[in-house]
């Protein structure tokens, strides 16, 4: 009797354990099952998103080229359809990457993408979409979190050869392979070490093609030419079969006193030339003269000189702390193109600096969104786009704010 209840109790022991054992079992690959349709629908989502922001202008349409908060988000250029997006809507993005910079004169913070010395785009926090703002505007705000990049496709990298007679080498590079046979069309600026002390920076522009080789690779010649005496920038545009990238290089003589140009107003194409001292400081500041001209692409891939008005702030001096240490430049157009300022100290001492109008004309890459570190799942997609001709990808990145995970 005693053996048999004894059984009995084990019996019924080892039948409670095996159904928690299963129940246990049952309950993870359950929550396993709905992780994995959370991460489905994540990705889908994500897609949906992708879409969302790429193939939709915005409302206003045109907001990247007009001031103020839109209210709706999309970065579709509203002048073409499918993945062709507005270079200015970008712009106007506060970027991820880059410190942000301000200005005392004007009493702003300035969103900063910056590529190198002398290649920034500056825009100020007032006209710059941030990324709750966006968040928002997409109805994903304490939902989902993101991250978007915009990356060229097409990489135009340049370097010197030799400085005298000056000669670069041009390689281009398509997704991890050259692009063979591509047409290069490139504008070389020289600043021009002649004039007095007082008399503001001149320049010449050379415009040219060429093409390149098997290796994907192209050397440019400037006979007569010494690199080591003027201050230069070429800005070179390779395309072939419907992909187009961007790339420059420059030489200075003087950086230690430059030129800053700021973005100041969308609506009015309005641009602040401040002086460095006021903005990054220095140990030696002095006066300095500018002269800027616009350069924007054409649709058979030259680049053409688009004038600007002596009224608008085309030449000038600009001085640290003192007055109004700051001049104002007006863009003559709304197609995207690039800003140069050449500027000076003396004779000897001179520089280049430039700044995309469209975030295209540079090929600069876009970075906004959030930052998914310790996410528990990120989820991407990618497009291919197009900006004012330039080829980028799209890529978002999409994660879930619930923070859902598998419990044993």
């Amino acid at each position: 009797m005693a053996g048999a209840t004894i059984d009995h109790l084990i019996s019924v022991t080892v039948f409670l354990g095996a159904i928690l054992l299963f129940i246990s079992l049952f309950n993870q690959t359950i929550q396993t099952a709905i992780v994995y349709q959370r991460h489905r629908y994540l990705a889908t989502k994500c897609s949906d998103l992708l879409d969302n922001m790429l193939l939709s202008p915005g409302n206003p349409l045109d907001w990247g080229k007009q001031n103020g908060t839109p209210t709706s988000f999309g970065l579709q250029d509203p002048e073409f359809t499918q993945y062709r997006l507005s270079p200015f809507s970008l712009m106007r993005l506060n970027y991820s990457e880059g410190a942000p910079v301000y200005y005392s004169k004007t009493g702003q913070w300035y969103s900063n993408l910056t590529m190198g010395f002398g290649q920034s785009l500056l825009v100020p926090f007032t006209e710059a979409i941030n990324y709750s703002t966006a968040a928002k505007l997409l109805g994903i705000n304490g939902t989902y979190g993101f991250s978007l990049t915009i990356t060229p496709i097409i990489t135009v990298s340049i370097s010197e050869i030799q400085p005298n007679p000056l000669k670069l080498a041009v390689n281009v590079k398509g997704a991890g392979f050259p692009l063979a046979n591509a047409n290069i069309s490139y504008c070389f600026i020289t600043v021009e070490a002649t004039g007095g002390e007082q008399s503001y920076p001149s320049y010449t522009t050379d415009y040219g093609t060429n093409c390149t080789d098997e290796q994907g690779a192209s050397v440019l010649s400037f006979p007569g030419f010494d690199g080591t005496q003027e201050s230069y920038v070429l800005i070179a545009y390779a395309h072939m079969s419907g992909l187009v990238g961007v790339g420059y290089h420059e030489y200075l003589r003087y950086y230690e006193n430059y030129v800053v140009p700021f973005i100041s107003d969308f609506a009015t194409r309005t641009v602040l030339i401040a002086h460095s001292w006021d903005v990054h400081g220095g140990d030696s500041p002095a006066e300095i003269s500018y002269n800027a001209t616009f350069v924007l692409l054409t649709e058979d891939f030259t680049l053409r000189e688009v004038p600007l008005d002596n009224s608008t702030g085309r030449v000038g001096k600009i001085n640290y702390g003192e007055g109004k240490p700051y001049m104002g430049i007006t863009i003559p157009t709304y197609n995207p193109g690039l800003l140069v300022i050449t500027y000076r100290k003396s004779a000897q001492e001179s520089g280049v600096v430039l700044m995309p109008w469209g975030i295209s004309s540079m090929g600069f890459p876009v970075s906004f969104g959030g930052n998914s570190f310790e996410m528990e799942w990120v989820t991407t997609d990618t497009r291919q786009v197009l900006v004012n001709g330039i080829a980028y990808q799209a890529m978002l990145a999409l994660w879930s704010l619930e923070g859902y995970q598998v419990i044993s």
